[in-house]
């Protein structure tokens, strides 16, 4: 509800600004722009923002960029947007190279947690807000303006319970991890590990990296099963391009996805809800990556100085077999 709000009031005050451009009149908030001595607000076509993705490891991350691109396009944003590779040296100098540029608004998804004080601490010192998108950063809380994102932890208690409900409590599940050090793959573990302790008849028999990628998926999983073989009565992916290639690696080694061996997963792709309707995934808990129009109305707000919350979260929700179908048409990614 609070990113609906902020993203509404970004609007609001975008269409505001507009009209007042044009000359037009438009309902003023009380106090606002009262005085002829005002600071002039800036508006969307004026805000030039510095945007450091982490890459296009899977089709989450595609979706996300692909909305931050959109949005920007559409509301004439100039927009510095720089792939990062998976590296976080790229993002790192990408960042130097906005404050070097003097843009409005930096944002960034951090690859990993850890390592980004002192460009951070740059950033503080030009003056510039910082947005963390999707994922966060192990850092003091005054090194960043807002983050805009998912609850990682409460991602990995769903997925844990989802697992639980299909497997009655009792089996054992392999884990495939995200990107070692990422936010999501620490918080989801971290919240699936939490939910475990209430389920003594669950037990994890290991867990691998996957790195967020599809082949990468397959090819840990692959190996899973050559170790433990008919053991395994659930996976828990960390997002759903693991779980996908996760599934193949199990139509391969002779067994069902979805019905020998359960399977829950994060992201709610199109691809995640294609596989539940065919049977082979199970569960998936969303995470939404069209954060396109919340990430430039965050950042129209904190370039006029306006207050936002520090954590804004986007409404999620689960997503089963019995629903996929019905659920499909009305995905945006």
């Amino acid at each position: 509800m609070i990113a609906r709000a902020l993203y509404r009031s970004g609007l609001v005050l975008a269409i505001v600004l507009t009209l007042a451009a044009c000359g037009e009149s438009a309902p003023r908030a009380s106090g606002a722009l009262s005085t002829p001595h005002a600071v002039k607000l800036k508006t969307y076509p004026e805000l030039v923002v510095g945007f450091a993705q982490i890459g296009a490891e899977s089709e989450w991350r595609t979706a996300n960029t692909r909305s931050i691109q959109t949005t920007a396009d559409q509301l004439g944003i100039e927009l510095d947007l720089s792939d990062a590779q998976q590296q976080q040296a790229n993002q790192i100098n990408a960042i130097r190279s906005f404050i070097a540029q003097g843009v409005d608004v930096i944002g960034v998804s951090p690859v990993v947690e850890t390592g980004w004080d002192e460009v951070f601490a740059e950033v503080k010192q030009a003056g510039i807000p910082l947005i963390l998108l999707d994922r966060s950063a192990n850092v003091p809380a005054e090194l960043y303006s807002v983050r805009i994102g998912s609850d990682f932890v409460e991602e990995g208690r769903r997925a844990c319970g989802e697992l639980a409900r299909l497997l009655d409590g009792q089996g054992s599940i392999v884990v495939l991890e995200g990107t070692q050090g990422s936010a999501p793959m620490l918080g989801r573990g971290a919240g699936f590990q939490e939910c475990l302790q209430t389920y003594p008849g669950l037990h994890v028999l290991a867990s691998q990296s996957g790195d967020f990628i599809r082949a990468r998926g397959k090819e840990e999983m692959a190996a899973l099963l050559q170790t433990h073989g008919n053991s395994i009565d659930g996976v828990f992916a960390q997002n759903d391009d693991m779980a996908l290639g996760a599934i193949e690696a199990i139509e391969e080694y002779g067994l069902r996805p979805g019905i020998d061996i359960k399977i829950v997963s994060i992201d709610a792709v199109r691809a995640a809800f294609e596989a539940m309707i065919a049977g082979k995934l199970n569960a998936t808990i969303e995470c939404n990556p069209l954060l396109g129009p919340l990430f430039f109305a965050t950042a129209l707000n904190l370039a006029n100085d306006l207050p936002v919350e520090k954590w804004i979260k986007p409404d999620e929700g689960v997503y089963r077999q019995d629903t996929a179908a019905q659920e499909l048409p009305n995905r945006l990614y």
